[in-house]
């Protein structure tokens, strides 16, 4: 039986740990105690001690909620980075988001440590490239990008979790059936995949889609296995900006233009055993 995407992702993290020092976990960042009255919003944040960052999306469920009630963050001092990071393997909502961040700011320190930076985003959509009258399928409703898609001239189809979101709009339709993706050319899916185990069952769901991308603060991991199982490019966000990233992520304020949105794409990603190397492992 093929290992667990989480599975492969603690495995990917012990080895990292294994063969370089990492720094210590500086601090776990909650977003404000309120309703989300923007996307920025709806993101954790593991911070580092040499300031790298890993994203987690908090909003599922009552994943916020449990990380607030529970003890993690008192006992984070004791904890190292790859003992928070087996935490994604758990089934645990509040641990398993934690163990993504751990993965992703582990992600971005080995990146960083081997002088590698990935390109810039050359969209919002993951690099499509789309084209008028191609069938494309979005993973999870992005309203800002709906237009892009719809103006392009394509054909849209939105799969979706949430029931009141289906239906019919004006150039694109939300459904709640993954068979609805088959005949897709080209699929961009939000990272949100990663915590609610739906990513193996989306993939299979557009097997025949000829490029699949991934975005979202979220895909700050490590691509191997993402790639490994034919996502073609993976769209992530860097923090470039520390003090004023928290100050605006505190204070409920959008912090986009403190980071830098940047797209790894397969073909030109130089792998793990490259990077570890380069980092001096």
């Amino acid at each position: 039986m093929a290992e667990s995407l989480a599975g492969e992702y603690v495995a990917l993290a012990e080895r990292v740990a294994s063969a370089l020092r990492l720094p210590a976990v500086h601090a776990l960042h909650l977003p404000p105690a309120k309703e989300p009255v923007t996307k920025d919003a709806e993101f954790s944040v593991l911070e580092l001690e040499d300031g790298s960052c890993g994203f987690t999306y908090v909003w599922l469920g009552n994943t916020l909620g449990e990380i607030r009630r529970g003890d993690l963050r008192k006992t984070l001092a004791k904890r190292s980075l790859v003992e928070l990071a087996r935490g994604y393997a758990q089934t645990d909502p509040a641990t398993r988001a934690i163990g993504m961040a751990a993965i992703n700011a582990l992600s971005q320190h080995l990146f960083q440590r081997a002088g590698w930076a990935p390109d810039d985003a050359g969209d919002s959509l993951g690099e499509l490239d789309l084209r008028p009258g191609e069938h494309i399928g979005m993973v999870g409703f992005f309203p800002p990008l709906v237009p892009l898609v719809v103006q392009s001239g394509a054909r849209l189809t939105v799969l979706e979790l949430k029931a009141e979101l289906a239906g019919q709009g004006e150039g694109y339709r939300v459904t709640l059936d993954p068979a609805e993706l088959a005949d897709c050319r080209k699929v961009v899916t939000t990272s949100t995949v990663l915590l609610n185990d739906t990513l193996d069952s989306v993939l299979a769901a557009c097997r025949r889609a000829k490029y699949v991308a991934m975005i979202g603060p979220t895909a700050g991991c490590l691509p191997d296995p993402l790639f490994a199982r034919g996502v073609n490019t993976v769209g992530g966000a860097q923090v470039t900006d520390l003090r004023g990233f928290l100050a605006a992520f505190h204070g409920g304020n959008a912090w986009g233009r403190f980071t830098r949105k940047y797209a790894i794409r397969r073909d030109d990603y130089p792998g793990l055993d490259w990077l570890l190397s380069r980092a001096g492992a």
